[in-house]
């Protein structure tokens, strides 16, 4: 399986999934119809399928031009607020996109409408994971949100994660602060402070590295634990407790 990064916006990465027909992609979260178009034009490609992880605007604006371009099937979560869809799906329901087999992850906390689509090797996970961080809590409540980053844990560590925007840098940016003394940390910053530098994409990642260097799901490490609690003051026990306080700390940072 093939990936291509389609740049949105400032920040947003629209996916191009190669499917087993070459003239076919699956797209997930076009939140602009432009970039996709001009892409699919310049390689020659349809939609088979659009893949979308929640409705926020710069994950689903796109969605009513391509179609009308392209007419296909367009899956999300169950949410009327996006108007596109043609199939709604939820936690365990599996699906033949593209002749892939999906598993659908419902990962609430940056909203709560949030899923994420995995295929062995593979997570897209829209705003729930970044490289070195997570979205913002706009939606969700903290245990919400640290279920679903548990949920993320437990899959394959050479899953290759790609998230919707290009936050790294400044994600490990935060990170350094929780955890300074991480090696593998230091380590990944030098080489996204590289990347960037010569204007290249830091994704995807994998989950292995993100276990070792994102504080987002290390939220159960003695060196998290105690940085929350450093910057929090007070004792902080939990990982409900201990998430929160990273999230508010990079929210104000």
């Amino acid at each position: 399986m093939r990936v291509h990064a389609i740049e949105a916006f400032d920040d947003n990465y629209i996916w191009a999934i190669e499917t087993d027909n070459n003239d076919r992609v699956i797209i997930v979260d076009p939140g602009e119809a432009k970039p996709v178009q001009q892409w699919l034009e310049q390689h020659n490609k349809t939609i088979c399928t659009i893949l979308v992880t929640h409705h926020h605007y710069d994950h689903t604006g796109g969605i009513a031009e391509l179609v009308k371009q392209f007419p296909c099937p367009v899956i999300g979560p169950d949410n009327p607020d996006i108007k596109t869809l043609t199939q709604t799906v939820d936690e365990g329901k599996e699906l033949t996109v593209g002749g892939i087999k999906w598993q659908v992850l419902s990962t609430p906390g940056h909203t709560l409408d949030h899923i994420s689509f995995y295929t062995p090797g593979f997570l897209f996970c829209g705003d729930t994971l970044f490289s070195g961080g997570c979205g913002r809590m706009f939606e969700g409540s903290p245990e919400q949100f640290t279920q679903s980053l548990l949920k993320l844990r437990t899959l394959p560590g050479d899953t290759r994660v790609f998230c919707a925007h290009e936050y790294t840098q400044s994600n490990l940016n935060f990170a350094l602060k929780v955890e300074p003394d991480n090696a593998v940390l230091q380590s990944y910053a030098e080489k996204v402070d590289m990347l960037r530098e010569q204007g290249q994409i830091t994704l995807p990642s994998t989950l292995q590295l993100e276990l070792a260097v994102n504080p987002f799901l290390r939220f159960d490490q003695k060196s998290v634990i105690s940085a929350a609690n450093k910057h929090a003051g007070s004792v902080k026990n939990t990982s409900e407790d201990v998430f929160y306080t990273i999230r508010q700390w990079k929210d104000n940072a």
